[in-house]
């Protein structure tokens, strides 16, 4: 890799040096040779290579010279050329008016010589400048002039251009389909160009387009693209992707890869201090963090939000951040908070609109414009004795003129009372709309308080179920045994016999009430992680000899390939999950199958995970295993469950910022992951 990168270096120093030989060769040449058009064709070199270099300011005093002696000698075809690239370098500097200016004197130029591929390159270059002002009807006229030219003859990098420049017109004016046909034809060029930069932008163009369609999955696509082309090392890009790659992920439902890249966005962009992709890694957050019930997060940073939105005058964001507080505070239950949003939504979405419709209004008069010149001129002048009307005429049109006003004044006056009426009947109509409105979030707000209800309804049904049944029956055989034993009616081998199912039983009926109690409490939303660093190893050393017995009165075989590492995470969450997952495995093991437990690490992060040999789930029980509260089926030799253990164990990984998740063969076993992290993570909402 070291060579690589020293031989790049050493070809792009070597490549500055042969530039520079070449201008100063060229230099030379030019001194030493007669105020002819060879002259003028040595000065249009040594300029194209300035402009190459982005020495602008030297390159336009080569232009001042050459393009005298061009006039001198009646030289068009070198003068037009001078002409052209004296606009671009206008174009460069930002001289936006003169770059104009200066490629229509190029290109009428170039038309009195016939020369049809540089018209073309004039035209893509004009075509480019006025579409980025915003006059898309002269923009879209050059640049489809200059395109079968420049097809023709495969000028890669103006066809590039000129596709951009279409591919937004379109998009600007809301024609979404013809936007996407030219930026594919743009990353046709670019591709082979060899245009880097290029299918940077037009992959991630094609990406917005598509989010602007909903098709969020083309979408990804593109954004994907664009980054994957932007490589790992170069941040600026991909910074700029990441927002809306992500915000496309979250509108695709896919939280866990929203989430992943949305909090780089934000730590990217926040470094490089861009205020727009900031803004939309905020939103977007936000929306991620009330689909995931993070609301106290959601609220800071939609908060944040709204404050840049306004800072930065982004309307189209500030419009998203209204509709985001308003599903906030309507879940919070401040449902006065969130009529007020509603409202502050509407008056927005009322006044981008207004402007959308003012800035259409402005393109068809800019389109049509020089009509009224037009007409004009074809009006013949009015001779003078048409304008000598008789004094009876005049006295005639004078009445019908008075008429008029009387008449107009009576259709004002009717127009008048007309929209004060309207108006009043307007605002009665907004104001019972809003009333609507109230009452309508207020029966959303009730409906949820009533699903909440019966949740926790289901949730006591269940802990009195299970208590009246599964901890029952642990209890009453364990009280049996020990009422025999203190009646004396158990000889001491007896008692010696039963007491491995006396252990049995006592540890069933304390992992039961384990299980209950967390996932009580998860069902009540208390628990609260306490992460720190802890050994692995030594929490699945301390769960195996607890289950050494159950493994001998089983003869299940442990093979153990745990390593020391270190996990971040709650050590006492971590605890109930591994003795829920090693309880699972000897519950579905027959007599001599095996268990092993190992650890590794990948791409950062440990993963556990838990393997028997023992009956296996069928693929239609697979999906029920970590969302049922009530799927249980008996062990191999009749164990009963609560079907809680691992609703509890995807809760409590969950909380920790980790995935838990099953392989399995029916017949074959089970392997049971665990994936957490190694040092402390970032939260979404903490960001």
């Amino acid at each position: 890799m070291k060579r690589l990168i020293v031989l790049i270096f050493l070809l792009n120093t070597a490549f500055s040096f042969s530039q520079d030989d070449e201008l100063e060769s060229l230099t030379i040449q030019l001194a030493y040779q007669d105020p002819d058009s060879t002259k003028v064709n040595t000065s249009i070199n040594i300029i194209k290579l300035l402009f190459k270099s982005k020495k602008y300011t030297k390159a336009l005093k080569f232009v001042q010279q050459s393009e005298k002696l061009a006039k001198d000698l009646g030289y068009n075809k070198g003068l037009a050329e001078i002409i052209f690239l004296k606009a671009k370098i206008h174009n460069q500097e930002g001289n936006i008016p003169k770059a104009i200016t200066g490629f229509k004197a190029a290109k009428v130029l170039f038309q009195s010589m016939n020369d049809t591929i540089a018209v073309a390159k004039v035209d893509s270059n004009l075509g480019v400048l006025e579409i980025e002002k915003g006059n898309y009807q002269d923009g879209l006229t050059y640049a489809l002039s200059a395109i079968k030219e420049l097809e023709k003859r495969n000028l890669y990098e103006e066809l590039s251009q000129n596709y951009e420049s279409l591919a937004k017109a379109y998009h600007t004016s809301g024609d979404l389909e013809k936007a996407i046909t030219f930026n594919l034809k743009k990353l046709q060029v670019d591709n082979k160009d060899n245009n880097i930069n290029g299918l940077i932008a037009t992959n991630k163009d094609l990406g917005d387009i598509y989010t602007a369609k909903e098709d969020y999955s083309q979408a990804i696509s593109y954004y994907e693209s664009a980054l994957g082309y932007a490589g790992t090392k170069n941040e600026n890009f991909r910074a700029k992707i990441l927002p809306y790659l992500g915000n496309a992920y979250l509108k695709d439902k896919d939280y866990k890869m929203a989430s992943r890249y949305l909090v780089e966005s934000i730590n990217l962009n926040r470094r490089f201090d861009n205020q727009e992709e900031v803004l939309v890694s905020l939103n977007s957050l936000g929306e991620l963090n009330l689909h995931q019930k993070r609301l106290k997060t959601a609220e800071h940073q939609l908060i944040e939000a709204a404050n840049l939105s306004r800072i930065i005058n982004n309307d189209e964001q500030l419009l998203r951040n209204y509709q985001l507080m308003k599903v906030l505070d309507s879940t919070n239950g401040k449902f006065d908070n969130a009529f007020v949003w509603q409202s502050e939504y509407y008056h927005l979405k009322e006044k981008i609109d207004s402007e959308k419709t003012k800035n259409n209004a402005l393109k068809v008069i800019d389109s049509t414009g020089d009509l009224t010149s037009t007409r004009a001129s074809n009006i013949l002048p009015i001779t003078q004795n048409e304008n000598q009307v008789s004094k009876q005429k005049y006295d005639k049109f004078k009445l019908i003129f008075y008429a008029l006003l009387a008449a107009f004044a009576v259709v004002l006056t009717s127009f008048v009372l007309f929209y004060v009426k309207r108006n009043n009947r307007l605002k009665y109509t907004r104001e019972l709309e809003a009333k609507n409105k109230k009452i309508e979030l207020q029966n959303e707000a009730i409906l949820e308080q009533s699903k909440n209800l019966e949740n926790i309804n289901k949730v006591k049904d269940k802990l009195f179920s299970i208590v009246s049944h599964d901890l029952k029956d642990s209890l009453t055989s364990t009280k049996g045994f020990i009422d025999l034993l203190k009646d004396g009616q158990l000889t001491q081998e007896e008692f010696q016999s039963y007491l491995p199912e006396l252990s049995e039983s006592a540890n069933n009926a304390s992992l039961l009430l384990f299980n209950l109690l967390n996932w009580s409490k998860s069902q009540m939303q208390s628990l609260d992680p306490k992460p720190s660093l802890f050994d692995i190893k030594e929490v699945f050393t301390e769960k195996t000899k607890l289950m050494d017995q159950k493994f001998e009165s089983k003869g299940i075989r442990l093979v153990d390939n745990t390593l020391r590492d270190f996990v971040y995470a709650d050590r006492s969450m971590i605890e109930i999950v591994i003795q829920n997952i090693l309880a699972n495995a000897v519950k579905f093991t027959n007599r001599g199958d095996t268990i092993s437990i190992t650890n590794q690490i990948s791409n950062g992060r440990a993963i556990l995970s838990v393997a028997d040999t023992g009956v296996g789930i069928n693929k239609e029980d697979l999906d029920k295993l970590f969302v049922s509260n009530t799927f249980t089926t008996r062990g191999t030799e009749k164990e009963k469950g609560t079907g809680l253990g691992l609703t509890i164990c995807r809760e409590l990984v969950e909380l920790n910022k980790g995935n838990i998740w099953v392989e399995s063969d029916k017949n074959i076993g089970s392997t049971f992951y665990v994936e957490l992290p190694k040092s402390k993570v970032e939260n979404p909402g903490d960001t």
